[in-house]
């Protein structure tokens, strides 16, 4: 039976039935203590618990990680650390690590409220969660608006998160998702750079936080195993079909007070310095639009600025054998972006900045002679 036909998803949606998927208290079972939850990254094996069918879409690699590029007694400076164990480990190279299998599972009726996905006794929270106010003024919805058939979940937690995961990860599964059903995301503030993104990528979900899946297949697709290289690669070929590519020496990507706060004192002025002295071109992840920045970014040799997600603007276009040069503050180390680079066969390199007060410095001269180090990029 078909109550309508979204046009602009190319699918039909069903009419809720007098029945358990019109109305659902699931979401407000948040709030009682001990409620099992889980979010969609790295979580195959909880997956396989509540699967009614499960299968494998690309196999696992081994992969020894190669040394990053940087000066001596650079990791010497680092007091802090944000998604790194061990960075003398991690930039030194030559670890095994094996990359894990892209895999689907098919769960069963299924709601989708509130930001979180509940089925059987789980949640798995795909975006945070609104919250009870201190003088408890809302309460999570309970009507389900629409209902599918089959779904596809492609966007994790960490991608409705972070930027540079969205677009790395959570992207490069929207065509798994494409093949396996309707791409479903929840319902939340975006930016334009994402609207952008999505369109010049052929994506168009469809967002809702009130909608029952007879059938919903989600995803263990962390892996970054070569399968998924096929596809982050796919994602730059649509993205540079739309500019025109010329090789030029690089690129600063300008974070400046955006996102997760770590403020360089210098970042500016160490952009000017490389725009005079190697040709680099300078964007502003925070007020240029997406064409702006893809164009500059196209060509790029080398792609540098504060470590951070502003970052992946530049890393998605870079080709094998381009290089990232992350500015890191000392109290804020992470290796985040290697695990991006290593697979794609581009290069890795880094600069700990020195703290002043709350923000850093990095070293002008330093950064200069870590260019140095480079590789020559293919062009």
């Amino acid at each position: 039976m078909r109550l309508h036909q979204i046009e602009e998803a190319g699918v039909d949606f069903l009419p809720s039935p007098e029945g358990k998927s019109l109305w659902s208290f699931a979401a407000w079972r948040n709030y009682l203590p001990g409620y099992p939850r889980l979010t969609l990254f790295r979580a195959g094996r909880q997956l396989e618990s509540i699967a009614s069918h499960s299968w494998e879409i690309a196999p696992g690699k081994m992969t020894i990680a190669p040394r990053a590029y940087f000066l001596p007694n650079q990791l010497e400076r680092v007091t802090g650390m944000a998604y790194t164990d061990n960075p003398l480990r991690d930039m030194e190279g030559g670890v095994e690590d094996f990359q894990l299998p892209t895999r689907a599972f098919l769960v069963k009726n299924a709601w989708l409220l509130d930001g979180s996905l509940y089925t059987r006794s789980l949640r798995i929270d795909l975006h945070a969660r609104r919250r009870l106010s201190r003088v408890r003024r809302h309460l999570p919805g309970i009507r389900v608006g629409r209902e599918i058939r089959r779904g596809a979940i492609y966007s994790t937690f960490e991608g409705n998160e972070f930027f540079a995961l969205r677009l790395m990860d959570d992207y490069a599964t929207y065509p798994l998702a494409k093949n396996e059903g309707l791409p479903v995301t929840p319902s939340q503030p975006i930016s334009p750079h994402i609207l952008a993104y999505e369109d010049w990528l052929g994506m168009n979900p469809v967002r809702s936080d009130d909608l029952f899946m007879q059938e919903v297949v989600l995803f263990d697709d962390c892996g970054q195993n070569q399968d998924k290289a096929m596809r982050v690669r796919a994602l730059a070929e649509k993205l540079l079909s739309r500019v025109r590519v010329e090789p030029h020496p690089g690129v600063f990507i300008l974070r400046r007070g955006s996102g997760k706060q770590r403020i360089m004192r210098n970042e500016v002025e160490l952009a000017e310095h490389l725009r005079e002295r190697r040709g680099f071109r300078i964007v502003d992840a925070t007020t240029d639009d997406l064409p702006t920045i893809v164009a500059a970014c196209a060509g790029a040799r080398v792609v540098i600025g504060i470590e951070g997600s502003q970052l992946v603007h530049g890393l998605v276009v870079l080709p094998p054998g381009g290089a990232l040069l992350a500015l890191q503050p000392p109290f804020r180390f992470s290796g985040v972006f290697k695990r991006m680079t290593d697979p794609q066969g581009q290069h890795y390199a880094f600069v700990v900045g020195r703290a002043v007060d709350d923000a850093f410095v990095v070293d002008t001269s330093e950064v200069e002679r870590t260019l140095d180090l480079l590789p020559s990029a293919p062009y």
